[in-house]
């Protein structure tokens, strides 16, 4: 990620001196779309505050540990299905719940959910893909979620 910044400058200047009035449209009509955009990312920031702050993530834990039955991996999939999460979070999460002895279905379930399903985030997918692909992607992904998590409890044998 440091090097990201410093290559995007690089390629920046590199832009402005092979043609300034092209790289001065593309950053103005970069500035729209983010300023476009912020409205329902600040929405959605918000929400996934007042969540954690209402359901802090290690709760999350203690209750998926008291449920390690369907029930469980439904509280999983709706609670995962909440926020959307990146890989670099979801995975040293699911390490905590794997030590407080959660299944690796509802591990799977959840973590799962947490990286392809967001409804959190749903505003913001509305406003670049349209409400039904954005629907659909959330579905999809929720159903994916399930399909994995059982595959996963069918080879752990946790069934």
């Amino acid at each position: 990620m440091q090097y990201l910044y410093p290559a995007a400058l690089i390629l920046l200047i590199i832009s402005a001196l092979a043609n300034k009035k092209k790289t001065i449209k593309a950053l103005s009509s970069a500035a729209k779309k983010f300023l476009n955009i912020l409205p329902s990312f600040l929405t959605m920031i918000a929400l996934l505050g007042i969540f954690t702050l209402i359901i802090p993530i290690e709760s999350v834990g203690d209750i998926l540990s008291q449920h390690t039955n369907w029930l469980g991996l439904l509280i999983a999939l709706f609670v995962g299905s909440i926020v959307f999460v990146p890989g670099f979070i979801a995975y040293p999460l699911s390490a905590v719940l794997l030590q407080k002895g959660v299944p690796y279905y509802i591990i799977a379930g959840f973590t799962t959910c947490l990286m392809l399903v967001g409804f959190a985030s749903l505003p913001v997918e509305i406003t670049y893909f349209g409400k039904k692909i954005a629907i659909t992607r959330n579905i999809a992904g929720f159903i994916i979620a399930l399909i994995i998590s059982l595959i996963v409890g069918i080879i752990y044998r946790e069934f």
